[in-house]
């Protein structure tokens, strides 16, 4: 018998607490029937002369548990007694659901000034999130191995997230071997003329925080090879989307798993677990500490590729960032 029996006359499930529904889909049961009522319209089908379709809550279910394991197609159609290729079928219909849906209306700015605000108390002024890079593993496609190889296949995610760590924009789809930097544009946090702020003599507009490997723009802020108190608010900053990060891959542990997808459809995939994340976060949905012993063992089968910094810069950028050392080293004497 299935593990998991989500359909009309078994629901083994409802006798579960919410730390046993937190475990296995990363959610507790109110989030996630209230996950399965906003994409009921879409992933609802009809029963046929032949078979019963499978209800929406084990659609949602067998793609969840896919997103949170590094598991086989296998073993998650043994989990809940459905063929290997109904769960693949399943996770593209659902995952397809989510970003039509939810992608929109959970990965959005929000309210810029809350952002700037947030990150100037962590000791910033004038920054409206922190940008970084990530390579999730994949199965890369074999007439396209040489761009997507990098020492392993991967991917290119890169998100911007603002002071809570929720992820407010993200650009996916590049193979491994494309530097970081060459991404961008990601998003602009409004029109310069308007979000100014006055560094002595010099004009900012609101900026967003990289590491080293990103280019100096005047919207875009990076460390200096030697520059203590401003690399160590950067820093301190920045640190918001590599913990972002962090709890995304270790809730979300398909990102170990090499995604064995078609080239087309691995982007849709990885998008999916931001409107996941988001949600989950506003909710106060417990992070338990285990998930990332998890993602570190699994972690250890896929390095993250050395990249090289950019060192070309832009005048006005280089004003900018000087005016901001300035008003630190200030600050500190």
């Amino acid at each position: 018998m299935p593990l998991l029996c989500l359909g009309n006359k078994h629901r083994v499930v409802g006798v579960w607490d919410d730390e046993q529904w937190l475990q296995n889909f990363r959610m507790r049961k109110a989030t996630f029937m209230g996950l399965c009522e906003e994409l009921a319209p879409t992933l609802r089908r009809k029963d046929t002369r032949l078979r019963a379709a499978l209800p929406v809550e084990k659609r949602v279910a067998s793609a969840v548990w896919k997103l949170a394991t590094p598991d086989s197609y296998r073993l998650v159609a043994n989990q809940f007694g459905v063929g290997k290729s109904t769960v693949g079928i399943v996770l593209m219909q659902v995952c397809r659901a989510i970003n039509l849906i939810l992608l929109r209306r959970t990965v959005t700015l929000g309210k810029v000034q809350e952002i700037v605000d947030d990150f100037a108390q962590m000791g910033f002024p004038n920054c409206g999130g922190a940008i970084d890079g990530t390579h999730i593993p994949i199965l890369a496609p074999p007439h396209l191995g040489s761009e997507y190889v990098n020492r392993k296949g991967s991917m290119v995610l890169q998100a911007l997230v603002d002071h809570r760590g929720r992820f407010i924009d993200i650009n996916t789809g590049w193979p491994g071997k494309v530097h970081d930097a060459l991404e961008m544009p990601i998003v602009i946090l409004g029109d310069p003329v308007v979000f100014r702020n006055t560094m002595g003599d010099v004009e900012m507009p609101i900026v967003i925080l990289g590491d080293p490997v990103y280019p100096l723009h005047p919207w875009l802020m990076k460390p200096y090879s030697s520059k203590e108190w401003f690399n160590n608010r950067l820093s301190k900053c920045r640190m918001t989307v590599e913990c972002t990060f962090g709890r995304l891959k270790a809730r979300w542990q398909c990102f170990y798993g090499r995604l064995d997808l078609t080239e087309n459809n691995i982007p849709m995939v990885i998008a999916v677990c931001y409107p996941l994340h988001n949600p989950c976060d506003a909710k106060s949905e417990r992070f338990a500490q285990g998930w990332s012993a998890e993602a570190d063992c699994l972690a250890t089968d896929f390095e993250q590729p050395d990249t090289r910094a950019v060192r070309g810069a832009q005048s006005g950028a280089i004003r900018i960032r000087e005016a901001l050392r300035q008003h630190f080293d200030n600050e500190h004497q």
